[in-house]
This record gives structure tokens, C-alpha cells and sequence, in this order.
């Protein structure tokens, strides 16, 4: 392999191309010129500014030097950075370890967060350990684990979060999307579905990293860190999370790999880890080395990556376990796989407006992606929510109205109403109307079913229970996202 980073298009078919030195691997740094750091020191006086002021400079500097390494950051992090910080910080979240809740915090906020600056600059701060609970996961058979922090830590990380994006949202790439200021799912939907049908249909890499936030590479991670920011303040901050304890079942245990799901901080560490290993590693690797054109859409962990060859997306598919492996990640070994997401080659008859035989299918946030005539007879791409999702959904409703049965009417449907705009505004896309009118009919189901069995009499029959229901309608489906830029408010 030349140095140049080029090299023919049959040696990708090895394995050990996923080992070779990338502008992402901190352990070839040396060899690697494009990402070797050039020291700047940004120390110095600073003229007093708002918090937005603050991280624009922060961002101008980073966006005029893509190849500084910043090493004097933590003096920006003052009270009224702390402050916003704390804004910025959800206030309703479950409490962490101590108990600490928001109110209790701002009883006296000003003398805490001068308190909370003092330990953070002078390296006495203690991170507290996260404490772990178990949410559904799927279809409710497994969970995920999530890491609550201590109300003060949470404001701290966010604090150091808001440094970090100002740096590093000036060096990702526009294949991710997720956590990032300006970016939702809905845009990596959007842009994964004009690239398919630019592509006219292909083949689709799914890819499902196994327990990705468990195992991220400490080592690595702070590697990658380093490459733009080598405050000492900050990296000391960073390595005290990653190295807090989990408080489980009464016991804490101190893991020696990941960052838990849940704290403000692991978005943004999670976002770099995959921008050297993964983002980069596509654009300036994968890509030159392709016979056909490729594109990959990220979100978080979860990604796709589409080719117009299936050669290509075959190499890419065997390599991929080797330069995951790299940096200690697994993928999963039967939600990773090739589709063909070829256009279909016959049309259906014209009543037929479900997915094609001749197409395959894949999942990607909480939709299924498929190949589906429109009304005026071309073929075009779809969303639909995967059954998964929809079972998930659903089985929450069932959840909540078993529980709340007894609660009053009115109070129940204050809060079925807020469910069910929340899910039209996340799966009311074009295209998925289907989906949304069978969770608003199974909605009503479930409702009329646990109002019948608030007592031994209390049965109601579908003629009564629609004269409740004029008295109380449920918002019906409404399409928010439209692929023709029309955006309906629910």
C-alpha cells in the first residue's frame, strides 16, 4: 500500500486492508501526516464574552486550523459557561446516585456552580459513580442498560460537551447525524433516501454494532481526543468519567471499557470515536478504492452504508469485522448483512402499493425502507415503521393504560392525546400512512379495553364507548414529515 493512502482495487479484497494505516489510527499517528497535530496554544488573555461568543471563537479557530490540537480550552469554562450548562440540562431526569434533584440544586445555584468550577479547574472534583437501570429493549424480551449521573455531574459534562462540539462540529463529516446541533433522525432519513433514488437502487450494507457504548476502547478514545484537544482540564474531566464506577444492584464496580448509555457526555464521545474509526476510514479509504459510487448514513451507532456494485459492498462487508475489531468493537453477527436493494425489474399491478418481491428490505431508525410504486406509477422509496417499533409502541400503550385504568377520564385522555402526537411527530412521514392509522385504531382498542375493566360493571360497548370518544377524540394520523417539503402541524 502506498503512502499516499492509494492502492488497486483488488487488494481491498484482503482482510488486512482494515489494518492498514488511516487518517483514524492514533497508533500510526506518525505516519499519517494529514492528521498530525500541530501544536497551538490558545492561552492567553481573553476579552469577556457570552457563552455563544465563546464557542464561535473556539469554532473559527478550529475551522481555520483543521490540523490543530487545541491545549488551552478549560479557561473559556467559567460560571456563566456553567450556567447555560445548566440551562441546557434536562431538569425532569431521574436522580443519580446522591438523590440530587434539580430544585434542590437551585435552591442554590450560583454558590454550586461557583463550587462546581472551583473543584473542576483545581482537579479536586470527584465524578460520582452513574447509577444503572434497565429499560426494554426491542420487543421487550431484553434490555439496555442506561447510566444515570448525579445532577452536578450531568451539568459539568454538559459543560465539557459544549466545548467539544464547538471544536469538533467543524471536523465531522456530513454522513452524521446524530447528536449534533442543526441534525435529527429525520434528516438521515431524508438524505439516505435521496441517495438511494440518485443511485436508482443498489446494495445496502445494515450494520449493528453489539453493545456499542459497553465497549468502547478507553485508550483509543482518549487517543482520538487528543488528536484536536489536549487540555489538560478536560482531558482529566474525560478520564474521571470513563473511569466512575456503576452503582448495580447496591455494588459498584469499576468497568474498564465503555461509557454508560445515558450520560451527557458519551453523545459526543461517542460521535468522535466513530468519526476516526468509521466516518473517516469510508470517505478517504473505502471510497478512492471503489469501482461504483457508495455513501453511508450514520446516526449515533447505528448506520447503513449503500453501493451500486455489489462487488463493492461485498469487500467492504468482509473487512468490516477486521477494522471494527481494531478498536475493540463486535458487530452483530445476524443483524449485519447485505441487502439487495435493487429496483425492482416489473411493476406490480397498479392496486398493489406494499413492498415488492423483488426487492429486499432493510431497517434503519425505527423504519422499514422499501421499493413501492406512487401514485402516479414510478417506483420510489418508502418508510414504513418496522414492525419491531410498532410492537414496542404499542406495548407501551397497553402498559400505561393498565395502569392508569383508574385514573380519570379526562386525565387520561390529556395524556393518550400527548402520545399519540408524540409518535405522529417522529413517524408521520409520507408514505406511512398504513402504520399510523393501525397504531391510532389499536390505541383506541386498548384504551376501550382497560376502561371496561376498572370494576366488574364497568363494561363498555362500542356504541358507548364512541359517544365517549366524541366527547374525547384522540388526535388522528397526520403525515408532519413530508417528502414534498409540506409540514403539517398535528
Amino acid at each position: 500500500m502506498r503512502r499516499d493512502g492509494r492502492q488497486g482495487v483488488g487488494a481491498f479484497h484482503s482482510t488486512e486492508d482494515a489494518g492498514e494505516p488511516t487518517p483514524g489510527d492514533p497508533a500510526e499517528e506518525r505516519e499519517c501526516r494529514i492528521m498530525e497535530p500541530l501544536e497551538g496554544n490558545m492561552a492567553g488573555a481573553q476579552k469577556p464574552g457570552t457563552v455563544s461568543t465563546k464557542r464561535e471563537r473556539i469554532a473559527a479557530l478550529a475551522r481555520r486550523n483543521a490540523q490543530m490540537s487545541f491545549t488551552s480550552l478549560a479557561h473559556h469554562i467559567d460560571v456563566d459557561w456553567l450556567r447555560e450548562a445548566y440551562r441546557r440540562t434536562r431538569k425532569d431526569g431521574a436522580v443519580g446516585v446522591d438523590g440530587q434533584t434539580a430544585e434542590a440544586y437551585a435552591a442554590d445555584l450560583e454558590a454550586n456552580l461557583q463550587s462546581l468550577l472551583n473543584r473542576a479547574k483545581s482537579g479536586t472534583y470527584f465524578a460520582p459513580p452513574v447509577r444503572r437501570v434497565y429499560i426494554p429493549k426491542g420487543r421487550g424480551d431484553a434490555t439496555r442498560p442506561i447510566g444515570i449521573p448525579a445532577f452536578e455531574d450531568k451539568v459539568l459534562q454538559r459543560a465539557v460537551a459544549m466545548v467539544l462540539e464547538a471544536v469538533y462540529e467543524q471536523d465531522f463529516l456530513d454522513c452524521s447525524y446524530g447528536f449534533r446541533p442543526g441534525r435529527s433522525a429525520h434528516q438521515a432519513l431524508e438524505s439516505l433516501r435521496d441517495q438511494i433514488m440518485a443511485m436508482r437502487g443498489g446494495w445496502i450494507v445494515e450494520v449493528d454494532i453489539k453493545k456499542f457504548f459497553d465497549t468502547m476502547d478507553h485508550g483509543h478514545l482518549r487517543a482520538f481526543v487528543r488528536h484536536r484537544v489536549r487540555d489538560g482540564v478536560l482531558q482529566r474531566l474525560i478520564g474521571k468519567w470513563l473511569h466512575a464506577g456503576v452503582l448495580e444492584d447496591g455494588c459498584i464496580r469499576y468497568p474498564e471499557e465503555g461509557s454508560p448509555q445515558g450520560g451527557v457526555i458519551s453523545p459526543a464521545l461517542s460521535n468522535v470515536y466513530l468519526h476516526y474509526v468509521l466516518d473517516l476510514w469510508f470517505a478517504w479509504v473505502v471510497k478512492p478504492r471503489l469501482r461504483g459510487s457508495a455513501f453511508l448514513v450514520r446516526f449515533a451507532d447505528d448506520f447503513v452504508m449503500g453501493f451500486s456494485c455489489e462487488a463493492d459492498a461485498r469487500r467492504v462487508l468482509a473487512v468490516l469485522p477486521a477494522r471494527f475489531g481494531r478498536y475493540g468493537l463486535t458487530l452483530h453477527p445476524t443483524k449485519t448483512r447485505l441487502v439487495a436493494f435493487c429496483r425492482p425489474p416489473q411493476a406490480p399491478p397498479r392496486g398493489v402499493a406494499g413492498p415488492s418481491k423483488g426487492a429486499g428490505t432493510f431497517d434503519l431508525l425505527g423504519f422499514t425502507h422499501y421499493w413501492a410504486r406512487s401514485r402516479r406509477g414510478n417506483w420510489v422509496v418508502k418508510r414504513k415503521t418496522s414492525p419491531e417499533r410498532l410492537a414496542r409502541s404499542l406495548g407501551a400503550i397497553r402498559q400505561w393504560c393498565r395502569r392508569h385504568r383508574h385514573w380519570k377520564v379526562r386525565e387520561q385522555h390529556r395524556s393518550l392525546v400527548q402520545k399519540l402526537r408524540g409518535h405522529y411527530a417522529y413517524y408521520g412521514i409520507t408514505g406511512n400512512a398504513a402504520g399510523l392509522r393501525k397504531f391510532y385504531r389499536e390505541v383506541q382498542r386498548t384504551w376501550k379495553k382497560w376502561l371496561s375493566r376498572r370494576s366488574w360493571q364497568s363494561y363498555i360497548a362500542w356504541p358507548r364507548f364512541a359517544v365517549l370518544l366524541e366527547h374525547y377524540p384522540l388526535p388522528r394520523p397526520v403525515v408532519v414529515h413530508s417528502v414534498y417539503r409540506h409540514v403539517a402541524n398535528p
